[in-house]
């Protein structure tokens, strides 16, 4: 099956210049999305994680199935403000100015494998920010995962830990 069907590209989305790939069409029909986390499930096993840190919002929607699918944690990896309790964050730089990413304090045990997982990969600066703030707090990231890779904003070169998508648009 091409997965590639499933998604609606919407131009001029969330402003204009943006082609934004909708994931919503793929999530909605059955068929597709159990591919999509049956070859997701495959590759994230590969790396032997403990737990799954979900990038907000849409990384959640595949990790914590994925964390079921595999039998281990899941994870919220939020902006600012949006968790209960102590947090942990850091700051990073967007395209376009700054942003938070935060953590619970005590949802990683020092040393979990950790992979991070969310929709798409587009310059990296938020996927880059998780898996720093992860390895912050003691975290083994051994891996980060997305359903789609923009490859020409090159993203994948601001991870040091490895990376695989499921899907690549090269434009």
């Amino acid at each position: 099956m091409d997965l590639k069907d499933h998604i609606r590209a919407i131009p001029d989305f969330p402003k204009p210049g943006i082609l934004f790939y909708d994931i919503s069409t793929l999530l909605r029909h059955a068929d597709a999305w159990q591919v999509a986390m049956g070859r997701l499930s495959s590759k994230v096993r590969a790396f032997h994680p403990t737990v799954l840190a979900g990038v907000e919002s849409r990384g959640f929607l595949l990790a914590a199935p994925l964390a079921v699918k595999l039998g281990c944690g899941f994870v919220m990896l939020r902006k600012r403000g949006k968790l209960p309790g102590a947090t942990v964050g850091l700051d990073y730089d967007l395209e376009y100015g700054q942003d938070r990413i935060e953590i619970q304090a005590d949802a990683i045990e020092p040393g979990a494998r950790v992979v991070v997982v969310d929709d798409l990969l587009a310059t990296g600066g938020t996927m880059s920010a998780g898996i720093k703030l992860l390895q912050n707090i003691g975290a083994d990231v051994v891996a980060a995962v997305a359903l789609i890779e923009l490859t020409f904003l090159h993203g994948r070169e601001k991870l040091h830990v490895p990376f695989e998508a499921l899907i690549q648009y090269d434009s």
